[in-house]
């Protein structure tokens, strides 16, 4: 029997929003756009899901000849009309359908051709790598009893939160599960994707986000997210933006160039993208390390990872203080993990404050792991480089604006964005600097919005309520800014925080990529379904729980 939590995730299930899917498969199964039926894709890297298409229309038909509508969704099966046919997976790469007497399944494959054919006992459906798909014979009861066991197994292992907070949590936790894919080149890794629909990867720093979610009910899924994600160091240290089937994208010779067109048609100030620009993600590995270590230890698999981002920590200071001041800066837009802000569009590099808030706390994370998995190391250089960094930090606080600016090719960028509020977690701020900024997050004219704390203030001229990282709020910034407040003095500003932004993703219908701060709703252009969103709304329902 499926569990409560797959009931409850189960209502979300709109098969627009959250497609039928399975852990580890590429299938998607979406609603029909027009009619009955649903429509069937797969999910790969860098194709758009129009590009993936694998049945244009699935419609079964009753013994009559009549096309039953979509009438239920569960994670183990969709069922149309009043149980007369269910669907469901055979395996991560094949569909299940079994009905009653006389039911039959009509295929419009995308070349226009349509077929049709008698359920029986069951049909499988199974599609190869080149989106073909081969009917056969199958054993339909077996294929359900299959995937209620995956879904009652990843189910059983779903955080137990506050009340209000359980339904959306356990539709979180399916999200990251229907997010697993297999990576066949790194054998049998398990890649918890940002989403299915279009984000087909393993990106470093939702990698952290999502493994510190993971941790509540599976922490060894959660390590391997880790170790996925620092697995691929280059040759300095350097960790790559992303880890996906076909090997890793590093720098932007790893781009196609349809992306180095699009950045120069952005209006960004790109450098020459004929010139290899190391990509990256933040540093918060250190960070991510600690939270995942805390839900179950592992000393051997924590001093495995040390050495790597003790290595990628040094890099940022060798190999991306590029105008050599002892601040590291921003080489491309892709590295901040907020691509589109309007920090970016002067010239680069950009030295930003949030990079300078993480890589104090970077190395403040790595002196107390150290200390305990590894205590004969030399600490004292990454404790004074701390400390050296958060000097430079305070430098770019702008005592008449009041806030931190970001610069660009050592110009001042007075965008009011949210990477000034970052500076907070390192919880080492003057007091009158961390002040102003907590005054800031409670400004009704800057970060203090309805649905949620925007990423750049509604009073800036850059503000877009709609537009990626230019206004609309996120659960990852949100939950930074909050732990960032409770790290400098202010845990009751911090959970006010927390408990809206948990609000935030409930009014919203899910955890979707990015919100409109003003109607709390889903921004038009975001994605839903989304791993890091997911992942944290169930790390702030424990916490808040």
């Amino acid at each position: 029997m499926m569990t409560d939590a797959a009931a409850l995730a189960g209502r979300h299930l709109d098969l627009a929003s959250a497609p039928f899917t399975l852990p580890r498969s590429r299938v998607l199964v979406f609603r029909a756009e027009h009619g009955n039926g649903v429509r069937v894709h797969t999910s790969e890297y860098e194709r758009r899901l129009s590009e993936c298409r694998v049945l244009d229309a699935l419609i079964v038909v009753d013994a009559s000849g009549e096309a039953l509508a979509v009438t239920d969704v569960h994670p183990a099966r969709v069922t149309f009309g009043a149980a007369a046919a269910t669907l469901t997976f055979a395996d991560p790469s094949t569909l299940s359908l079994g009905g009653e007497p006389g039911s039959r399944v009509r295929l419009r494959r995308p070349d226009g051709s349509v077929e049709e054919h008698p359920l029986g006992d069951g049909l499988r459906l199974r599609i190869d790598a080149d989106r073909t798909v081969t009917v056969e014979p199958g054993d339909h009861a077996a294929a359900i009893a299959a995937t209620e066991a995956i879904w009652d197994d990843w189910f059983a292992k779903c955080p137990s939160v506050r009340d209000d907070l359980q339904e959306m949590t356990a539709f979180c936790w399916w999200v990251l599960g229907a997010n697993i894919v297999e990576l066949p080149s790194l054998g049998d890794a398990r890649a918890i994707v940002p989403s299915k629909i279009g984000y087909v990867g393993l990106w470093q720093w939702d990698a952290y986000f999502i493994a510190v979610g993971l941790r509540h009910g599976h922490p060894e899924l959660a390590r391997e997210q880790l170790d996925i994600a620092f697995r691929f160091p280059q040759p300095d240290g350097q960790l790559p933006d992303v880890v996906h089937e076909l090997g890793v994208l590093a720098t932007s010779d790893d781009l196609p160039e349809s992306d180095r067109a699009n950045l120069r048609r952005a209006g960004s100030q790109i450098a020459d993208p004929s010139a290899p620009v190391p990509l990256t993600k933040p540093p918060l590995a250190a960070w991510a390390l600690r939270k995942v270590l805390e839900a179950e230890d592992a000393p051997d698999y924590a001093r495995r990872q040390l050495t790597r981002i003790v290595r990628s920590q040094d890099w940022w200071f060798a190999g991306s203080d590029l105008d050599h001041d002892g601040m590291p800066e921003y080489g491309h837009p892709y590295s901040s993990g907020l691509d589109d802000s309007p920090i970016f569009d002067g010239p680069l590099p950009t030295a930003a404050p949030d990079l300078g808030a993480y890589l104090v706390r970077q190395d403040v994370e790595l002196v107390d792991l150290l200390t305990r998995y590894e205590p004969d190391a030399d600490v004292s250089r990454l404790r004074e480089r701390a400390e050296s960094t958060q000097e430079r930090l305070l430098r770019m606080w702008d005592p008449d604006l009041g806030r931190f600016l970001a610069y660009g090719g050592g110009e001042p960028q007075l965008s009011d964005t949210v990477v000034g509020l970052m500076p907070l977690l390192t919880g080492t701020l003057p007091a009158p600097i961390a002040e102003a900024l907590r005054q800031a997050v409670d400004d009704p004219e800057r970060f203090a919005l309805p649905w949620g704390l925007p990423t750049v203030a509604a009073s800036d001229p850059d503000f877009s309520d709609e537009r990626m990282w230019r206004g609309p709020a996120w659960v990852n910034t949100s939950m930074l800014v909050a732990e960032g407040l409770e790290a400098s003095g202010y845990p009751e500003r911090a959970r006010e925080l927390r408990e809206q932004t948990v609000a935030l993703v409930i009014h919203g219908g899910g955890p979707h990529e990015y919100f409109n701060p003003h109607t709390g709703r889903k921004a038009r252009t975001a994605t839903t379904a989304f791993g890091w969103s997911a992942a944290l709304f169930i790390d702030l329902a424990v916490q808040l729980s």
